[in-house]
């Protein structure tokens, strides 16, 4: 299996991450504590959703790729400040790096995760998913 590990800022750098090796100081037992790939199976769908997975009626849209993407954070930035942005700069977010990322299809919030590294990759190990019934809600608007 490939190797998972939350990750933590780099001290030598404010733009890089790197694997967590050992957990910080005051925060052993928290979801970014982990250094070993996770040997647990992935939650199996719930019942609800296992429906909406074989309902009939969503055959033919079960085959359709949409864009996933993650996002970081948020902040808001005057023009002048967007214009002066070059190599080496850094914009803040709205958000810690302990807090968990946004999971987004098609633009719409399905699930909140940690970022991990995959073999060399970033990934994200899903933490908390929306109901099934509000990802389809989502995806329809």
């Amino acid at each position: 299996m490939a190797e998972q590990e939350p990750l933590q800022p780099n001290p030598s750098s404010e733009e890089t991450f790197e694997p967590i090796s050992s957990p910080p100081e005051g925060e052993a037992g928290t979801a970014s504590s982990e250094s070993t790939p996770s040997t647990a199976a992935p939650e199996s769908p719930t019942p609800e959703a296992q429906q909406l997975l074989y309902d009939p009626k969503l055959e033919l849209l079960l085959s359709i790729q949409l864009p996933i993407s993650v996002e970081l954070g948020r902040t808001t930035m005057y023009i002048r400040d967007i214009l002066r942005l070059g190599r080496g700069s850094v914009i803040e977010f709205d958000r810690l790096i302990t807090d968990p990322v946004d999971v987004l299809v098609n633009g719409k919030k399905i699930a909140e995760g940690e970022v991990v590294v995959v073999d060399k990759h970033f990934g994200i190990r899903i933490t908390t998913l929306v109901e099934p019934a509000e990802r389809l809600q989502g995806l329809r608007r």
